[in-house]
């Protein structure tokens, strides 16, 4: 129920929380010809049963209203921590209690298994973070055109909020960032602008091992390195300051998409790689490396993994977007054989030195995509008795689904950062005679809507 209060303020009841974790209500609003329709309105930083005073924000068209007053505040409301909290993109949830942000992920994904038939009683409560806070192991920061560094406000991706503080990185990370960002102010350094394409500095990225202590900070600009009195004093700063930086990049990215690429690699000091740990194995880290950002939750998801697939001495198995091993490395000491698929070339090239490093010699990488990557494989590698899938949030796709379905395995864990595509996904397997045993929901973004989840899947009847 809405009331109107003024022409584009309302009184809203929330009654739900929409995809990406903001508060929903519905409106009546008179159309051009005078008819009453009903609108649902997004009202971010708003939890479902609360009772606020909200104001449409233009375009009206979007459907999102600006939060004016919480007139009915729900009672696990918080104070959020971050003083960012409502102007940064990053962290959308601090304002609800822990507790209360994990029955809402257990929730949403019992909810979306609902609508597609699946018996919600699989889904068990959501393992939550030992730690809350202070939980990532990277972080991306963007310049503005005055050389000032910061995060991305909430929509508005052209404006950046210079940081002050952050509660999900590491403070060794801040501490670093605030560095570079003084180091940059110091020496008037331009900030790229998005509508010129012009501006020198374009982007930070920090990358900080939990497990080994080492750091890497990777500068992203439109131009190549010129010695100078700036970059000497970088240098010399973030090796006074930072000991822990083991890898100090300059990386030019020319291109006009504005993408945390590289054309170019130039190390400042140290190597252009740091080394990072996860679940007793070690791994190389680039600047361009995708790994789990909460490592922490990620060796939860491992166990997790390797609980539900029961992997034996004498199984062959599937890693299907393996990445740089992270899932191949635990299971492959556990089984016969192992082959990873993955379409990165370089992430390929470093699971098969990630193997190497760490002695694991019964591995089989492929760079090539899922699709036709899992055909190839099949020919060679042969039908395996587990397959774990691991991929991006967009999914697996059907057709990736019921190719790995027709291989016929007898487990399938499939490991989802997204679990809208992941009950998409695995719809497709229930004509092939899989069954659902079990969904687990792990939080690996605390103060965040996100959640990850690991289902296993198994085959009773072969058709």
């Amino acid at each position: 129920m809405a009331y109107k209060y003024n022409d584009n303020t309302f009184i809203m009841e929330i009654t739900q929380f929409d995809a990406k974790g903001s508060g929903r209500a519905v409106i009546q609003r008179e159309n051009k010809q005078g008819k009453r329709k009903k609108q649902h309105i997004t009202i971010p930083y708003t939890l479902p049963g609360e009772r606020v005073q909200a104001t449409l924000v233009p375009p009206y068209r979007n459907r999102v209203a600006k939060p004016d007053q919480i007139i009915e505040a729900h009672p696990e409301r918080i104070e959020p921590a971050c003083l960012h909290f409502g102007k940064c993109g990053g962290c959308s949830w601090q304002h609800i209690s822990y507790a209360t942000q994990l029955k809402e992920k257990t929730s949403q994904v019992k909810q979306l298994l609902e609508e597609q038939h699946f018996d919600s009683n699989v889904v068990q409560s959501t393992i939550g973070a030992d730690e809350a806070w202070y939980y990532r192991n990277k972080m991306e920061f963007t310049f503005n055109k005055a050389g000032e560094l910061g995060l991305h406000e909430k929509g508005n991706y052209q404006n950046i909020i210079p940081l002050e503080t952050c509660f999900i990185a590491s403070q060794e990370m801040v501490n670093a960032t605030t560095e570079v960002a003084k180091w940059a102010q110091a020496h008037r350094l331009s900030g790229y602008d998005k509508e010129t394409k012009e501006g020198l500095l374009r982007h930070l990225m920090v990358r900080h091992s939990q497990a080994t202590g080492e750091m890497m900070l990777a500068l992203f600009a439109t131009e190549s390195p010129v010695e100078s009195s700036a970059l000497s004093d970088l240098k010399e700063r973030i090796k006074d300051k930072f000991p822990s930086v083991t890898s100090l990049l300059w990386l030019e990215n020319r291109d006009i998409a504005d993408k945390v690429q590289a054309q170019q690699v130039h190390v400042l000091a140290g190597r252009d790689f740091i080394y990072d740990e996860l679940a007793g194995y070690r791994y190389r880290l680039w600047y361009d490396t995708f790994f789990q950002t909460n490592p922490k939750q990620a060796e939860k998801l491992v166990e997790l993994a390797l609980e539900m697939a029961q992997p034996q001495a004498t199984d062959k198995m599937i890693d299907l977007f393996c990445g740089v091993g992270t899932f191949s490395l635990p299971f492959a000491s556990r089984v016969s054989q192992l082959a990873g698929i993955e379409i990165v070339e370089s992430s390929i090239a470093s699971a098969k030195r990630n193997a190497s490093d760490n002695g694991v010699h019964n591995t089989l990488f492929l760079a090539k995509d899922a699709r036709h990557g899992l055909r190839k494989m099949l020919e060679t590698f042969g039908n395996p008795d587990v397959l774990l899938l691991d991929p991006p949030r967009s999914g697996a796709g059907g057709k990736v689904m019921r190719r790995i379905a027709r291989s016929k395995p007898k487990r399938i864990v499939y490991v989802s950062c997204n679990p809208r595509t992941l009950v998409s996904d695995i719809k497709e397997f229930v004509p092939f005679g899989y069954q659902l045993e079990v969904v687990q929901p792990v939080d690996l973004f605390p103060q965040t809507y996100h959640v990850e989840c690991v289902a296993l899947l198994e085959l009773k009847v072969s058709n």
